[in-house]
C-alpha cells in the first residue's frame, strides 16, 4: 500500500484531497504546517491558524487517519518573510505564494514527509500532472491546468522541478470547486462550508503596511502625477542592429523624473507600494482615479497616472534573468539565440495570452502580442504550451 502525506491546512480542498486518496486505498497521514506566530499583523479572523488547525484534526479523526502538526516557522521566515522584506526594499514585489510552495511544501514540508517514509506528498492544489514518456525512454511529467478554469492553481506551482512533481499527488485538480463541496458535504466533513481562505501563504490576510513595517521604516516622498499625453511615451525609438537590442529597448520599464509631473500629494516610503496600485495613495481630486505607475526607492519618489488605461502603465515585454529563469520542462530549454510560440501569464486569475520568448546569453525575454498591465519586477511569468505549465522566471524589469 503506498503512503502519502498530505498537507492538511483545514480547507475544503485538502480536506477533500484527503478523503478521496483514502478512498482509493492509500495509507494516507495528515500534517498541518505551522509558519506564522505573529499575529499582531493578521486581520482578526481571516486565518486563524488555531481554528484551522482544529478543523484539520476533524476532518483527520472522521477519516481516521493519523495527524499532527509541525512548526515549520523558523524555515518560512527565513525562507519567506526575510526574502520579502528584502524584495519591498529593493523596490520590488515578490509573490510569497508561488516561493511558499518552492520553499515550504515542496521542499521542506517534503523532505518531513519522505522521512516519514511516504511515496507521495498531496496538497489541495487546483492543477493536474501528466506523466510522459520521451524518445529516449526517461518518464517527465506535465503540469498541466485544473479542470476548473476559475480556480486552476498552475501559476503558484510554476517553480516546481520534475523531482518534486514526482512526489506529488493532486487528488482534486480534475474536479469543479463546486464538485469539491459536493463531494465534502456528502462524507460529512466540517469544511464543506467553510470559506477559502485569503491573504499571504500561511499567513493569512495581513496589513501589509504594518508587516513591512516591522523591518522597513517609514521615510515620507513625493507622488508626482504623469499626465497621459507626456511626451516620452510618443518618441520614435532609434534603429536597432540586433533583436536583442530591440527586445531591450521595448523591455525597459520607463524611467521618470520628479520634472516629468505634477507633485500631488506624499506617501510614507515608496517600498511600501507597487506597479498598479491604487488603494492607499490618498489623493484625492483628480477625474480619474491614481495608479502607481512606477515607484522609485532610491529617490523615494512614487509616480501616478490617472486612470486604469494610462499609458504609462503597459508594455508588451518584459525580461527575466539567467540564473532566474525556471524550467519545469528542462528537456525544452532554449539555447541563445532560439524562440517559442508560448501562452503567459504575469499574474494569477490573469488571462493566458499569446507571446514568444526569444532565449539571449544574458536571459530571456518574453515579448506579449498585446501590451501587459502593471509588469511588475520580483513578480513571476510563467510560460504555458497548451495547457501544460513549461517554465517561469522572476522578473527583472
Amino acid at each position: 500500500m503506498k503512503k502519502v502525506v498530505v498537507g492538511l491546512s483545514g480547507g475544503v480542498d485538502s480536506s477533500v484531497a484527503a478523503y478521496l486518496l483514502k478512498e482509493q486505498g492509500y495509507e494516507v497521514i495528515g500534517l498541518f504546517m505551522k509558519n506564522w506566530h505573529d499575529e499582531e499583523v493578521t486581520i482578526s479572523n481571516e486565518c486563524p491558524w488555531l481554528e484551522d488547525s482544529n478543523d484539520a484534526l476533524i476532518v483527520a479523526e472522521k477519516l481516521g487517519i493519523p495527524f499532527q502538526t509541525i512548526d515549520l516557522s523558523e524555515a518560512y521566515k527565513e525562507r519567506i518573510v526575510d526574502y520579502m522584506f528584502h524584495e519591498y526594499e529593493q523596490g520590488r514585489t515578490p509573490n510569497p505564494d508561488v516561493l511558499c510552495n518552492r520553499e515550504i511544501k515542496f521542499d521542506v514540508f517534503m523532505n518531513i514527509a519522505l522521512d516519514l517514509g511516504a511515496d507521495f506528498v498531496a496538497t489541495g492544489h487546483y492543477c493536474q500532472k501528466q506523466s510522459i514518456t520521451l524518445e529516449d525512454g526517461k518518464e517527465v511529467y506535465n503540469l498541466l491546468a485544473g479542470a476548473d478554469a476559475n480556480k486552476d492553481q498552475s501559476y503558484f506551482l510554476c517553480q516546481l522541478s520534475q523531482q518534486q512533481l514526482a512526489r506529488t499527488l493532486f487528488p482534486i485538480g480534475s474536479l469543479e470547486k463546486s464538485e469539491v463541496r459536493e463531494i465534502a458535504a456528502k462524507a460529512g466533513l466540517i469544511t464543506a462550508t467553510k470559506k477559502d481562505s485569503q491573504g499571504l501563504c500561511f499567513i493569512g490576510k495581513v496589513k501589509l503596511p504594518d508587516f513591512l513595517q516591522q523591518q522597513l521604516k517609514p521615510k515620507e516622498g513625493k507622488i508626482v502625477e504623469i499626465p497621459a499625453h507626456y511626451e516620452g511615451y510618443h518618441m520614435t525609438p532609434p534603429p536597432f542592429e540586433t533583436l536583442v537590442d530591440e527586445l531591450a529597448y521595448r523591455a525597459k520599464a520607463k524611467k521618470y523624473q520628479m520634472s516629468d509631473g505634477t507633485i500631488v500629494g506624499s506617501h510614507q516610503g515608496a517600498h511600501f507600494f507597487t506597479n498598479g496600485q491604487r488603494k492607499g495613495l490618498n489623493v484625492g481630486g483628480t477625474k480619474e482615479p491614481l495608479f502607481i505607475i512606477a515607484t522609485d526607492v532610491n529617490e523615494n519618489v512614487i509616480y501616478t497616472g490617472q486612470g486604469k488605461n494610462h499609458p504609462g502603465l503597459y508594455r508588451d515585454t518584459l525580461f527575466v534573468r539567467s540564473e532566474e529563469v525556471h524550467w519545469l520542462r528542462e528537456d525544452k530549454r532554449l539555447e541563445a539565440g532560439e524562440s517559442l510560440e508560448v501562452l503567459a501569464r504575469i499574474r494569477y486569475r490573469q488571462p493566458l495570452d499569446k507571446a514568444v520568448l526569444h532565449a539571449t546569453s544574458q536571459g530571456l525575454y518574453v515579448v506579449f502580442s498585446s501590451p501587459q498591465s502593471a509588469i511588475t519586477a520580483g513578480q513571476f511569468v510563467a510560460w504555458y504550451v497548451g495547457d501544460a505549465l513549461w517554465g517561469s522566471g522572476v522578473i527583472a524589469q
